[in-house]
């Protein structure tokens, strides 16, 4: 939930410093103030929303969560088989033939 809601900031501030560099092209109709207020807070909202959903879809297509499981898995099995391997050698050792 915190990555959620540090992606959703940093979003939000980008959409804020590209918003403030975008030329307005539409004629802009006689609006109030707070009508103009109200709809650049509202598409500030929904920019940042909509590139924070990129960002998940975009993670969430890397398939992060069952590749760390595969790693985890792989490595505790070869862990496993080496710490075997010292075992044995150990025992051998400490119980040499007599």
């Amino acid at each position: 939930m915190n990555k959620l809601l540090v992606i959703t900031v940093l979003a939000a501030l980008l959409a804020i410093n590209v918003e403030g560099f975008r030329v307005s092209r539409q004629v802009e109709e006689e609006q109030g103030t707070l009508t103009k207020m109200t709809s650049a807070v509202r598409s500030y909202y929904d920019n940042a929303v909509n590139t924070a959903s990129g960002y998940l879809e975009s993670i969430k297509g890397l398939k992060l969560e069952e590749k760390a499981q595969n790693f985890y898995e792989e490595s505790s099995k070869v862990m496993s088989t080496y710490a075997g391997i010292v075992q044995d050698q150990i025992y051998h050792i400490v119980y040499a033939q007599q």
